[in-house]
């Protein structure tokens, strides 16, 4: 026996079950819902004042860092296109590893604004071991795009495989040229693959309206793991952090933007028009015993940089062993007034 009154339940052309002819959308409930635990509110911050005035409206599109209302946790997922369920990504991503002298953390979390308004997380991660014993390099890399991107996830997402995927057919020679201190090459080589990675899609028929939404910012990390090589290599582009705690202090370490080259197409040739690549950065540094190296996307380093009682309570309680995963997860996610975007991060520990 056939059935179908999920059909006709779900069906387009079928009236609404509520008590008015609107519409009655997920997004109309979860409003209602919000009205009812706001106590006569809209449940979101800063439209009605203390006294109950009413104010301003938001304005359509319009990406809202106010923090959420103390005592509710934010907690909406992003509406899901059951044709395009591989562009789901989880509220955050959590990993670590240790490697001798080397332990690492590695998050990437959906802010407090788009929970709460159900956005996805616009920033992505990729942890990735290349090659085995000391022969290993580690790469860590973040990135993130424009917070109103549709399918900004994904753009960030890709941006991580594409520098993955460089490195590690390239690991080898990397790694020899990490040995022989041979910073220019490095500097060179990594400033094209950072280009290539945030530049023009892969294929011509991937952007051929060219509507294809690329990450606004993509930094990595390569860290060897033999312990006699203390070199630590950071290259990337766009906005976000790189510190260095030592001795109980931060230091801001970001190196200068300069010009990177402009990305090749698959044919070899350079495009007429060059996509819009930020300057790249790059450094190299070596570690001591006892450093721990942070680097972080915009929604972290900003209040890193602003926020003085927050680069203080980190400092205390990164200064010393390497916190697990669940604790660092803590940490990363230590709120700042005015700062509720996405927090990507990926710190290292040196013993």
């Amino acid at each position: 026996m056939t059935h179908d009154w999920w059909t006709r339940l779900y069906a387009d052309d079928q009236p609404d079950a509520g008590r008015t002819a609107a519409a009655d959308s997920l997004d109309d409930r979860f409003e209602a819902a919000a009205r009812a635990l706001d106590h006569g509110g809209d449940g979101f911050p800063g439209r009605r004042g203390p006294t109950g005035g009413a104010g301003p409206a938001e304005s359509p599109g319009r990406v809202d860092d106010r923090p959420p209302p103390p005592g509710r946790e934010p907690s909406a997922w992003p509406e899901a296109d059951p044709a395009r369920l591989d562009q789901l990504a989880p509220d955050t991503e959590l990993d670590g590893a240790g490697y001798g002298a080397l332990t690492v953390r590695t998050v990437s979390v959906r802010g407090d604004s788009a929970r709460l308004r159900g956005r996805p997380r616009h920033d992505a991660q990729l942890t990735a071991r290349f090659g085995a014993g000391d022969d290993a390099l580690l790469l860590l890399a973040v990135a993130g795009s424009h917070p109103g991107a549709s399918s900004g996830q994904r753009a960030a997402r890709t941006a991580c495989h594409r520098i993955a995927e460089a490195v590690g057919r390239s690991h080898a020679a990397l790694l020899d040229d990490v040995r022989a201190g041979r910073r220019g090459a490095l500097k060179s080589g990594l400033g094209r693959l950072t280009g290539r990675g945030l530049g023009a899609p892969r294929r011509p028929a991937d952007d051929a309206d060219g509507t294809a939404e690329r990450a606004a910012w993509l930094r990595c990390l390569l860290l060897p793991v033999d312990p006699r090589c203390r070199t630590r290599l950071f290259f990337g582009a766009g906005p976000g952090g790189l510190f260095r705690l030592r001795a109980g202090a931060w230091d801001d370490i970001e190196p200068e933007a300069v010009a990177g080259p402009v990305p090749v197409t698959p044919g070899g040739t350079r495009p007429s028009v060059p996509p819009l690549v930020p300057p790249f950065r790059f450094r190299a540094a070596v570690a001591r015993p006892g450093d721990t190296l942070l680097l972080c996307g915009p929604g972290l380093s900003e209040p890193l940089r602003g926020a003085p009682e927050l680069a203080r309570e980190l400092a205390a309680r990164w200064a010393g062993d390497a916190p697990g995963p669940a604790a660092f997860l803590t940490d990363v996610q230590l709120p700042v007034e005015g700062h509720a975007d996405d927090r990507t991060a990926a710190a290292v520990w040196e013993s």
